[in-house]
């Protein structure tokens, strides 16, 4: 049984206007009032999944639990609403062609000729529908701007689905951008006129546009825009640029869209409960005393290859009441004195070679100095190298990802990655058990003895090394039981030295922030107050 209901966003004049963060903001609203909804993203491009995807192209790969590489949208998803979504709600033109064509090959199309229509948009039909079962309402996103070549069948497929469903089951959103020329002191509508107009020229009509700009809309913006672009002018909602995004839900609610859409969609209205999101917004606008944290990675260009990362890291903030700056230090150019300033230092994930010696020199830092250092995946890959290093005096160790002939391979890829030839989706990816030994700084934060988290990586702690590591005082704190594998080490009698195998930040949330990130930011306030 699909949604009931279903709204479908799309975006115009240009990308990245926070279609994502407009979508889980409605997601939110409509969770506060009651529904059960769900939330979908179909990308245009023809990779299959963005795990084969640079940082610098696509932003973050956001995993979901069952191990799907997606949009980082879907991190916006989960972190406004109470959703865990998978596979399904991540659909890319490459999926879609590469089913078509394998089911054209099997012979199932019974000798038809293939085409974009029936075929595809009946492809992408079955994913939408499919990703919505037993939801009340589905929020799909299509990637892309209108008037690109390749959101074209995503865009005829939700025009094929109004007519299916029929109009009182489906509801389209545009957000469009609206320009401040300062020079002449105006806001301009022409772009968000055009983009209309081209929407309108395959068939879809939007019912609200949501409007990204640098101020709020005035009255007479709305109204110029509701008459050219034939919606009402309450319908017309200004998304105006905000210094933390967890402000957009109480912004749409101000202008009352979450009774707009229950509206449309003819569903039961009754004022949400948004008492969480007006204290997340007020621990943020409150939070009196500040901490620095350096990120040393090597994607700093891009600040979207760490979305989540810095989520998590506000997210702890809240709860702990701090306001989280952050120093980005490029891993290939590293710079001790600002390392120095921060109350705290990590070293995220990543994969290849450049900037490895960076990270090691600025973990080094972090354990010789005593300062709050927590290492991600590929960073606690390094905490061992740096430690094997300098502490137990293999002064050749090294992961065999940077160096195959190590003579000490301290990180270690498993015997079932070696055979494995296709790149991608092949990680190991998803939701694992780990195991915490009591006692110890990870078991006292988690206060539980196993626990849960997402994985995306290849290359393991080897475990010829732990006894070695144990004795020095560096303990594997996180194991995961079914293959024998370290998820977890920590260094005893420094103040806070960690580093996990997993990623901690997919699963934080500003109403339910990740542990690990929650206890990191404190031992930094201490750090700072020393």
């Amino acid at each position: 049984m699909h949604a009931k209901k279903f709204i479908f966003v799309t975006g115009g004049v240009l990308s990245s206007l926070g279609k994502g963060v407009a979508s889980a903001s409605i997601g939110a609203l409509l969770e506060a009032i009651g529904f059960n909804i769900t939330l979908q993203k179909l990308d245009p491009y023809l990779n299959v999944d963005p795990g084969t995807m640079n940082p610098y192209q696509h932003g973050e790969v956001f995993v979901t639990e069952d191990g799907a590489e997606t949009d980082l949208d879907l991190g916006h998803y989960e972190r406004f609403t109470n959703t865990n979504l998978s596979k399904i709600n991540n659909i890319t033109a490459g999926r879609i062609y590469y089913s078509i064509l394998e089911n054209e090959r099997k012979g199932a199309y019974l000798g038809a000729t293939v085409q974009v229509i029936p075929h595809v948009t009946n492809e992408i039909k079955s994913m939408i529908l499919k990703a919505s079962e037993n939801k009340d309402i589905s929020i799909v996103e299509i990637g892309g701007t209108v008037g690109d070549i390749e959101s074209l069948p995503f865009l005829e497929t939700i025009r094929q689905l109004q007519l299916e469903l029929g109009r009182d089951n489906t509801l389209f959103i545009h957000l469009t951008y609206v320009p401040y020329i300062s020079a002449a002191g105006e806001l301009k509508t022409k772009p968000t006129q055009h983009s209309v107009k081209e929407l309108r020229a395959i068939g879809i009509q939007p019912d609200i546009i949501i409007c990204r700009s640098e101020v709020m809309l005035p009255e007479d913006v709305k109204s110029k825009i509701a008459m050219f672009c034939n919606v009402k002018p309450t319908n017309v909602i200004s998304a105006y640029d905000v210094d933390y995004i967890y402000k957009i839900p109480l912004i749409l609610k101000a202008q009352n869209l979450d009774n707009i859409i229950t509206s449309a969609l003819n569903l039961d209205y009754k004022t949400p409960d948004l008492s969480k999101w007006n204290h997340i917004v007020s621990n943020l606008e409150h939070s009196q005393e500040e901490i620095n944290i350096a990120i040393v990675g090597k994607y700093i260009k891009l600040k979207d290859a760490y979305k989540s990362l810095i989520e998590a890291l506000i997210h702890a903030g809240i709860e702990n009441t701090l306001k989280v700056n952050i120093s980005w230090m490029d891993a290939e150019n590293l710079n001790e004195e600002e390392l120095e300033k921060s109350d705290g230092i990590l070293i995220p994930g990543g994969f290849g070679e450049r900037g490895i010696e960076g990270k090691i020199q600025a973990i080094n830092f972090g354990r010789t100095h005593k300062k709050p250092t927590f290492g991600i995946c590929l960073g606690m890959q390094l905490m061992a190298v740096e430690f094997a290093r300098n502490v137990l005096g293999l002064l050749e160790a090294n992961s065999t990802e940077f160096e195959p002939n190590t003579k000490h391979p301290v990180i270690d890829i498993m015997q079932e990655q070696k055979l494995i030839e296709a790149m991608g989706g092949t990680m190991r990816l998803g939701a694992y058990s780990c195991y915490l030994k009591p006692n110890t700084k990870a078991y006292n934060i988690y206060q539980a003895s196993k626990i849960s988290e997402r994985h995306r990586h290849r290359y393991e702690f080897n475990n010829k090394y732990l006894d070695m590591f144990e004795k020095q005082g560096f303990i594997a704190s996180g194991i995961n039981k079914e293959r024998n594998l370290v998820e977890i080490l920590e260094l005893q009698g420094h103040p806070w030295f960690l580093g996990c195998q997993f990623h901690p930040e997919f699963k934080s949330k500003p109403f339910g922030p990740h542990k690990l990130f929650v206890s990191f930011v404190r031992a930094c306030h201490e750090n700072k107050n020393i």
